[in-house]
């Protein structure tokens, strides 16, 4: 995973999650307390609420990306951006400050003013906007998008959001984001649920992930509450991307949602990381729970994306197997000849492990039934190739495991 340095600030696995909180100077920003058209009070509330608060970034809007309002021209943008570099040069706390943007001539004049990077929420549908940021150096923010400047974040297809991050290739500071929210009618809750559901997937490109969903519809919606009264379920939705593998979550809620990151942080998945020093094989475990993740490495890598069979293993407690079932089972998976990437134990079965090395079972060997006559069970551990393969060695063995394992083989996805 690649590391960004964003003046300074460094993003990424090696790093504790980042707090970007929002300041708008767009009087038609829906969210009210973070909205100013004065420098001063602007000053002040980035001092108090956001820095104070925990803030490693102040990402300031110039106008709202609501789909059902006029999109403001370049030109529009540049009128207003005064009032942000006042705020920013009025404000006495040490942050990082991104101007969020789809244009690069406003990109190009906020970093020569004084910001540090960029959050391009039409993730470079303006071809110039990587040639900006590399030439400032410049961290940037890049949210799935389609090629076109007045239509931000409308991906509605979850599918298609992994391609859309990669438009007009990528600078050596991106920051990807897959866009959560409401950006065209097409895109529903379910849709939002899936990508975060899909979070780790969006690491396949090595870079670090931003995610904005605070207060967002897709998560009061699971609770039946308003945006007032969504706090509570927007930090549980940062507790579960930042373990997912979330770096930068954006907020109006600093102090909360710091907690929360952290709680995520402590949380997340414990993988190998060695041999940094010259000379070393160097070794990195990548975030993968499931195929479809594995096969984004292997995109990246240019790889053979066969091999995403074998990358993840999964374990299942199979109930009411008949001894046809388990003769089946036991035999396909036994440790001669036996189906690679799928294990098979019997419950109660312990003791016959050792008599199994000598006398292989055979598909007739069945199980002893529960004491209620519904059946034996057992443990399948396999990758999702595993899977696949035992579904076809056992299959007419039994027609309620046919129907098992199909289920299982299509919900593994």
């Amino acid at each position: 995973m690649r590391n960004v340095d964003a003046a300074g600030l460094g993003i990424g696995d090696d790093h504790p999650p980042r707090i970007m909180g929002v300041l708008n100077v767009s009087a038609e920003s829906p969210y009210d307390p973070s909205v100013y058209d004065d420098p001063g009070e602007a000053a002040e509330y980035v001092d108090e609420e956001l820095i104070g608060e925990g803030a490693d970034v102040v990402d300031v809007g110039l106008e709202s990306a609501n789909k059902d309002l006029d999109v403001l021209s370049a030109e529009q943008e540049l009128d207003r951006l005064d009032t942000a570099v006042e705020a920013l040069e009025s404000t006495s706390g040490d942050a990082v400050w991104s101007i969020e943007t789809r244009y690069h001539e406003v990109a190009d004049e906020a970093l020569s003013r004084g910001f540090d990077m960029v959050n391009d929420i039409c993730g470079f549908a303006d071809p110039e906007m990587p040639r900006v940021c590399r030439e400032h150096d410049a961290a940037v923010s890049k949210m799935a998008s389609p090629p076109d400047l007045e239509r931000p974040g409308a991906i509605e297809d979850v599918n298609d959001i992994y391609e859309a991050l990669s438009m007009n290739g990528f600078t050596d500071k991106t920051i990807l984001d897959p866009a959560f929210g409401g950006w065209s009618e097409a895109k529903t809750h379910a849709d939002d649920r899936e990508t975060l559901r899909r979070l780790r997937e969006f690491r396949g490109y090595g870079r670090p992930l931003l995610v904005s969903i605070n207060r967002k519809s897709f998560l009061k919606t699971i609770a039946g509450r308003t945006t007032e009264e969504a706090l509570p379920v927007s930090l549980a939705a940062t507790s579960m991307a930042v373990e997912r593998g979330a770096h930068v979550i954006r907020t109006h809620d600093v102090a909360e949602t710091r907690d929360a990151a952290l709680v995520g942080a402590e949380f997340a998945r414990d993988r190998v990381r060695s041999g940094r020093d010259a000379g070393d094989v160097a070794v990195e475990e990548l975030d993968v729970t499931t195929a479809r993740e594995a096969e984004r490495h292997l995109d990246r890598l240019g790889a053979d994306r066969d091999v995403s069979g074998s990358a993840a293993v999964r374990t299942y407690e199979l109930t009411g197997l008949t001894e046809p079932a388990v003769g089946a089972l036991r035999a396909a998976t036994a440790e001669t000849a036996g189906v690679d990437g799928a294990a098979f134990a019997l419950a109660g079965g312990a003791d016959e492990a050792t008599a199994a090395v000598t006398d292989p079972p055979s598909a007739t060997d069945g199980g002893v039934s529960g004491a209620d006559g519904t059946g034996s069970a057992g443990i399948l551990v396999c990758t999702p190739s595993g899977l696949s393969a035992l579904t076809a060695a056992v299959s007419g063995a039994s027609a309620a495991l046919d129907a098992a394992l199909e289920t299982t083989d299509a919900g593994r996805k």
